[in-house]
């Protein structure tokens, strides 16, 4: 009789993961023999999670969305930052392609990327994405510093730190176009609790948001010739503007 074949480390590794995959799926097509039918229909999710890469924070397990229900991102501290564009091209897919409904920026209490900012020390490649949350503290330094005790201080650190990502969401261009549209997004700051399982929901306004910005960060399309009118601002064939932003009036900049 021939002797099976001893799985190698890896294939060891990941065969919990195997197994649990094919319950999974018997489980699935008992209760539901169309499920993975509908599935590869395509998707209409309802929401956008931008959240933390921490594994204590599973998005569908704490919101109690299944698949197709809701388009993930994650990154160290669930951060909005403008030159990533891994966050915009999924941002943009999201908003102007799937056309969800609710973004959720989602922190969490005890976070390590926060945490990490908040000292001063170095942690490599890491720092320079932690750059981002120290602008943080600085914007809000002041009432950081009022807070004596430093467990309650890295709390609200993560609940400033959600708060300046949703503002971060409301400066891009993709959401303020979308704004204009007739479905415009909601956009949520929430913080999960890891001590209790309870999403905390910060209740921002994106109208407030924006209003609060738009003087300084509120852009709209240009047309590729002053003497031609605009394309429609929510054309999929805007080729951006043809002339370059740095040769402007700076002042009309700012003020328009």
């Amino acid at each position: 009789m021939p002797k099976q074949a001893k799985a190698t480390p890896e294939v060891a590794g990941i065969q919990t993961i195997l197994d649990n995959n094919k319950q999974w799926v018997a489980a699935k097509n008992a209760a539901d023999p169309e499920f993975f039918h509908r599935l590869a229909d395509g998707q209409t999710p309802r929401y956008l999670f931008i959240g933390c890469s921490d594994s204590r924070v599973p998005a569908s397990g704490i919101t109690g969305t299944g698949p197709g229900e809701m388009f993930v991102h994650r990154n160290i501290a669930n951060m909005v930052v403008h030159t990533d564009m891994n966050l915009l091209s999924v941002l943009q897919y999201a908003v102007e392609v799937l056309g969800v409904q609710d973004i959720l920026i989602v922190g969490h209490y005890g976070c390590g990327g926060v945490a990490a900012a908040a000292n001063n020390k170095q942690y490599g490649l890491i720092d320079n994405w932690l750059v981002n949350i120290r602008d943080v503290v600085r914007l809000h330094e002041t009432e950081l510093l009022r807070i004596q005790d430093e467990k309650q201080r890295l709390r609200r650190l993560v609940e400033l730190n959600v708060m300046e990502q949703v503002r971060n969401l409301a400066k891009t261009n993709i959401i303020q176009n979308a704004m204009r549209g007739d479905k415009p997004p909601r956009l949520h700051g929430l913080v999960y609790d890891i001590a209790d399982g309870v999403l905390k929901d910060l209740e921002m306004s994106e109208q407030v948001v924006l209003n609060d910005m738009a003087h300084i960060y509120s852009t709209q399309a240009v047309p590729a010739h002053p003497d031609q009118p605009a394309k429609d601002e929510f054309s999929d064939s805007y080729e951006g503007p043809q002339h370059d932003p740095s040769q402007e009036d700076a002042a009309k900049l700012v003020l328009a």
